[in-house]
């Protein structure tokens, strides 16, 4: 059975991009889905000066341990400021130590959303841009604007967003089942 990890990558408890992730996975079948909550991965900002006295965190080889497991990744971002969250690009820059090509040239579904009419677009462009520098395979992505005119009851009700994501999805699926 094929691995997919996701991340949403934000350390919110009440994180709208976990809640897109969560309904994303409940559309897939025959695949074990790896959860990854970045709160079980606490770490130091990373440094040059504490990675050379310190040596790459326990969290980090673990979490790098997993990605060589996974045959696939949906990660949906949170935008900050038009960026990736804080504790997001520490853990990528954590990894990028451990392995520059964090995500091994496997299939990526990637994802964004936010309470505004972007959606989170400004991090998915680049996230985009940025992971296939990273060994990044972006399949697809999706982006879902308005988060809570567009989902509720923990799915996506407009119909032309859902069918969009579902394109999305079955793209991502059958590029994880060429590999």
């Amino acid at each position: 059975m094929k691995k997919i990890i996701t991340i949403a990558g934000s350390n919110s408890q009440k994180s709208i991009n976990k809640s897109l992730i969560s309904y994303t996975t409940s559309l897939l079948e025959n695949l074990e889905i790896i959860s990854i909550d970045l709160n079980n991965y606490v770490l130091p900002i990373y440094g040059v000066d504490f990675e050379a006295e310190n040596g790459i965190p326990t969290a980090i080889k673990r979490l790098d341990e997993l990605f060589n497991e996974a045959d696939g990744f949906i990660i949906s971002l949170a935008e900050h400021n038009g960026s990736y969250t804080a504790v997001f690009k520490n853990t990528l820059d954590w990894l990028s130590r451990a392995s520059m090509k964090i995500w091994r040239e496997k299939p990526m579904l990637l994802m964004a959303t936010s309470p505004g009419g972007r959606g989170g677009t400004t991090v998915l462009q680049s996230a985009k841009a940025y992971f296939p520098y990273l060994g990044g395979n972006v399949i697809a992505d999706f982006s879902l604007p308005n988060f809570y005119d567009n989902f509720s009851k923990g799915e996506i009700f407009d119909n032309a967003l859902k069918e969009e994501l579902s394109q999305k999805k079955l793209l991502f699926e059958q590029h994880l089942n060429t590999k």
